[in-house]
């Protein structure tokens, strides 16, 4: 996020100063380092025209009309065009935020009843970066702080649990945000046929995309609140809440990095969007949570082991159809594990990561916990031999019918694995 930037962090700032609308002791009422050829005025209603003095002359009413546009450091047409992009990208700041550039970071955090400090907190845990006094924010920046702040006063969440709130929300939307850019927005505003420019296309498009992907976004969000909502009040107590039983497994791509030397930029990006998008659909299809993708390696979780096991297999069996995609090997752990803002923690996580690392191609390697978790769900037979001896017993009607077991498991060699001492390993495979 650059300096100019609304809800960015600010820096140095004394939560004890003057009131709303005028500077803090010390502080100059403009800013002579802006970048962005915005203004500075008081009733912010020169952010519009987006072209007067950057050196804060323009301050006060807002700039008389009739030197906006004479007045600015670059803004000739004859410099270029560049004060041209950078009231688009004002005029597009201002569409999507919906409202104009109004408060000083300290004015904000004035307005919104806060401390100084509280507020940067907010702010960076956010991932919005430091811009000094910048007049930067807006109402909805101030709403913002008021909203945390209440939770915190109401005693419904902690301070820290506030700042943890805007981390993870900052973090997960800030990738949201890239990714619609760089994989979306990007394509559809190439130039066309038209003879329109791409900064021409954009405004109009996201004018009409922006209330079609917010509504889409609350639905999504309320969606996975409630499946999450679900999955906490079925916990058995308050301490399986944080630290959970859970098989956790990675399924990575082998020899990617011989892949990165050979391919095309363009060729691995293709590549590695298809592996995250095939493994996505496949762990949300059978009951599993996508914790997070890593270009070449997903790491997933599940409730129960026996949709772990088949998540594993799945994805060894889809990506072994795909001639475009190289082996795969998946590593599965099952036991404690901490959730902690969407993630997952812990020896469980660990082992399976090592699992993976030690894995043959296209082959699912399971601890011995998970094992027994299958065995004890009837997933999986405890003993091969005496499933067989089951088996020819009821054959030869001398014994009941073993269960339907779905998958096979193979002892391997017990080996050392760093940091985690000796562990050993099951092969899983689907039984026949």
């Amino acid at each position: 996020m650059t300096a100019d930037e609304p809800g960015a962090t600010p820096r140095g700032a004394d939560a004890e100063g003057e009131a709303v609308g005028e500077a803090p002791a010390g502080e100059p009422t403009g800013d002579p380092a802006r970048s962005d050829g915005g203004p500075e005025g008081a009733n912010g209603g020169g952010v519009e025209r987006g072209n007067e003095r950057s050196d804060g002359s323009g301050e006060g009413n807002g700039g008389d009309e009739s030197n906006a546009s004479d007045e600015s450091d670059g803004g000739d047409e004859e410099n270029g065009g560049e004060n041209g992009e950078n009231n688009i990208a004002v005029k597009l700041e201002q569409l999507i935020l919906g409202a104009e550039r109004r408060y000083t970071p300290f004015q904000a955090a004035r307005s919104a009843g806060v401390s100084m400090d509280l507020a940067a907190r907010f702010w960076r845990a956010m991932g919005f970066a430091d811009i000094g006094q910048v007049k930067a924010l807006t109402e909805a920046d101030v709403l913002a702080l008021r909203r945390l702040a209440g939770l915190v006063e109401a005693g419904l969440l902690s301070e820290a649990m506030a700042v943890q709130v805007a981390r993870s929300t900052g973090q997960t939307t800030a990738r949201l945000a890239d990714w619609q850019i760089d994989s979306f927005l990007e394509g559809l505003t190439e130039p066309q046929d038209s003879g329109l420019t791409r900064t021409e296309i954009t405004y109009p498009l996201v004018e009409l995309l922006l209330p079609e992907l917010e509504e889409f976004l609350v639905y999504v969000w309320r969606r996975q609140l409630a499946a999450a909502t679900g999955r906490v009040v079925q916990a058995q107590d308050d301490v399986e809440m944080v630290d959970r039983r859970l098989a956790v497994g990675f399924a990575d791509l082998v020899g990617f990095t011989r892949l990165t030397r050979r391919l095309e930029e363009e060729e691995l990006g293709e590549l590695v969007e298809a592996f995250e998008t095939t493994a996505a659909d496949l762990v949300a299809a059978h009951g599993g949570r996508l914790i997070k993708t890593l270009g070449d390696e997903v790491l997933f979780s599940a409730d129960d082991a026996g949709i772990a096991a088949e998540i594993g297999l799945r994805l060894i069996e889809t990506m072994g159809h795909d001639e475009t995609m190289p082996e795969l090997r998946v590593g599965i752990a099952f036991g404690t594990v901490t959730t902690r803002m969407g993630d997952v923690f812990g020896t469980t996580v660990n082992l399976a990561s090592r699992l993976t690392s030690i894995a043959p191609k296209d082959t699912v390697l399971v601890d011995e916990a998970f094992a027994v978790e299958l065995g004890r769900t009837g997933d999986a037979p405890v003993s091969e031999a005496d499933a067989a001896a089951a088996e020819k017993a009821a054959q030869e009607g001398t014994g009941s019918p073993p269960p339907p077991y779905r998958f096979a498991l193979q002892p391997m060699w017990q080996r050392p694995v760093r940091g985690l001492g000796v562990v050993e390993p099951w092969m899983l495979t689907r039984r026949r």
